[in-house]
């Protein structure tokens, strides 16, 4: 989603194979060291399970840009330590957060699920922005 000057939103939602991804992020100055180069993001996710099938969720990529276009790419098992299973209609809701060298970036990705019958696939995370409020003084 880009908002009328060409920037990215910072939030973003794609539906990939029935599963619904939403994120929306903020900055956290209360977490952020400017004068050492680090500004902290938090974002938020929710999935929800559109489809007829259960699945769960095993892993995440994620591709961090930064200002610099310096790309740092994030591979794990799970979400937060969780591997969540998600019935027909259920939604999976959980916050994390992001440290860059830069005051704005982009984030986007993939999860990796899988269906009861063993078989997997990715749903996408679309981009969003990463942008601290700046402050002249």
């Amino acid at each position: 989603m880009q908002n009328l000057s060409g920037e990215i939103a910072p939030m973003s939602e794609a539906v990939t194979n029935g599963i619904r991804v939403e994120v929306l992020c903020r900055y956290a100055p209360e977490n952020s060291h400017p004068l050492q180069r680090e500004w902290v993001f938090q974002y938020t996710v929710r999935i929800t399970n559109q489809s007829s099938e259960t699945v769960q969720l095993i892993s995440r990529h994620w591709i961090i840009t930064d200002a610099l276009e310096h790309v740092e790419e994030v591979k794990g098992p799970g979400v937060v330590g969780e591997q969540p299973v998600l019935a027909p209609g259920a939604s999976y809701k959980y916050s994390s957060w992001c440290p860059l060298p830069t005051p704005t970036g982009v984030m986007r990705g993939t999860y990796q699920m899988v269906r009861t019958n063993g078989d997997q696939f990715d749903i996408e995370i679309a981009p969003f922005g990463l942008r601290a409020k700046q402050t002249i003084h």
